[in-house]
């Protein structure tokens, strides 16, 4: 009988993700689910074939250097990849996968829920009745901005970008978007595309974010950017909280120039800038964008899938590096 590879599972996972990997593997689990520290997590990968880390890890070029060298390949749980230095594992000869498409949904239901909650208010009014402070009704009373009819800007036209638009569709929204390159007709599905950021911000009543974290589009969102957007507009990220700078985001939220904006992620989670936290014309979620119990568990094995075809030599279907 053959060894079992051994494979350092960073974090808690679902429990069928878990169960595959104990029948699979020599897995040495997270039972507590605790956050390692980067001595944590090379020490621990002694002796180890694969890392199966989180968007939670951050593998860095220092501590990909420090791995040992048993370890070849790092199989991320997460679509994001912004967690992971790929030139210093790819130096290293370390494969590096990732989790695509099987969040997309999900995540495009967050992207909505937060598009509708910033438009609708719905953080004061949930305060309001939380709090005990609902008054009479009245005409004026809590006005939001209608969704129907209004133009979405969609920032990164991938698999969570398309869906978005599918979604907010049905809302009869006219869809505007700017990608890297312009998709086939059938994927445009009508959107209508902007070759350059600065031509499709002006016409988004609503911005919805769906680029990946990279050094390009680190702040890509700055108070410049943010200043093309018509006043009013509300702003929807479910990226990366690196795409937008926080300044620029808090004082636009505070001047007016935008109505309000919908949150999941957002820079140095999970201590962000405590001055969102005063807000009140902000939806924000603690990213879960993802959190599905059906979506967790797909990403758990797409991630084993990748490392079964690693291990048995195959190329992985989600290779990075």
């Amino acid at each position: 009988m053959s060894k079992k590879a051994v494979v350092l599972v960073t974090r808690k996972l679902p429990v069928a993700v878990e169960a595959r990997l104990e029948r699979d593997y020599d897995a040495r689990f997270n039972s507590e689910d605790k956050l390692y520290t980067s001595d944590e997590l090379v020490r621990l990968a002694a002796g180890a074939d694969a890392i199966l880390p989180c968007h939670t890890e951050k593998l860095t070029a220092e501590v990909i250097e420090r791995l040992p060298d048993s370890v070849r390949s790092i199989c991320s749980f997460s679509v994001g990849f912004d967690h992971i230095d790929l030139n210093a594992a790819k130096a290293r000869g370390i494969t590096v996968t990732n989790t695509p498409d099987v969040l997309s949904d999900a995540t495009a239901e967050i992207a909505m829920l937060l598009l509708l909650g910033a438009a609708r208010r719905a953080y004061e009014g949930e305060q309001e009745i939380r709090l005990g402070s609902w008054g009479d009704w009245s005409p004026t009373y809590r006005l939001g901005v209608q969704v129907t009819g209004k133009r979405l800007g969609i920032l990164g036209m991938g698999r969570v970008g398309q869906i978005m638009a599918k979604r907010a569709r049905g809302f009869d929204m006219e869809i505007h978007y700017y990608n890297r390159s312009r998709l086939p007709t059938d994927l445009e599905a009508g959107a209508v595309y902007h070759e350059h950021l600065e031509q499709l911000l002006p016409q988004c009543d609503f911005l919805s974010i769906h680029c990946p974290a990279t050094p390009e589009t680190h702040h890509l969102m700055n108070a410049e950017r943010i200043g093309l957007l018509p006043d009013g507009a509300i702003l929807v990220n479910t990226a990366r909280g690196a795409i937008v700078d926080d300044d620029a985001l808090i004082a636009a939220l505070c001047s007016g120039k935008l109505f309000a904006a919908g949150l999941d992620v957002f820079n140095n989670e999970p201590n962000i800038d405590p001055r969102y936290k005063a807000l009140e014309n902000i939806f924000m979620l603690p990213h879960i964008g993802s959190a599905t119990r059906e979506t967790r568990d797909a990403m758990g094995f797409r991630a084993l899938d990748n490392l079964d075809a690693i291990v048995c030599g195959d190329a992985p279907l989600d290779r990075l590096v």
